[in-house]
C-alpha cells in the first residue's frame, strides 16, 4: 500500500458525502469510491485537510460493524 495519508484531500477527485450529513455542518465524513490505493476518508468540514487511506479489505467490515451498532457506547 502507498502512503496512508494524503496531506491535501482536495487533490483527490470523486468525493462522496455520507448520507448522514446535513446542511447544518454536522460531524460527517466523505469517501472516494474506486480509488486504486484503498478508501480515502476526509472530514467534510475540512475539504483541503488531510485524508486517511484505508485498505479496501478492512473498510467493508468496518462499515458493516458501524451499521450493526457495534461501536455504540
Amino acid at each position: 500500500m502507498t502512503d496512508p495519508i494524503v496531506s491535501n484531500a482536495e487533490t483527490l477527485q470523486g468525493w462522496r458525502r455520507s448520507s448522514y450529513s446535513n446542511s447544518e455542518g454536522g460531524s460527517c465524513v466523505e469517501i472516494v469510491d474506486s480509488h486504486l490505493s484503498g478508501v480515502p476518508v476526509r472530514d467534510s468540514k475540512l475539504p483541503n485537510g488531510p485524508a486517511l487511506i484505508f485498505e479496501s479489505a478492512a473498510w467493508s467490515p468496518f462499515v458493516s460493524a458501524l451499521k450493526e451498532g457495534k461501536f455504540q457506547g
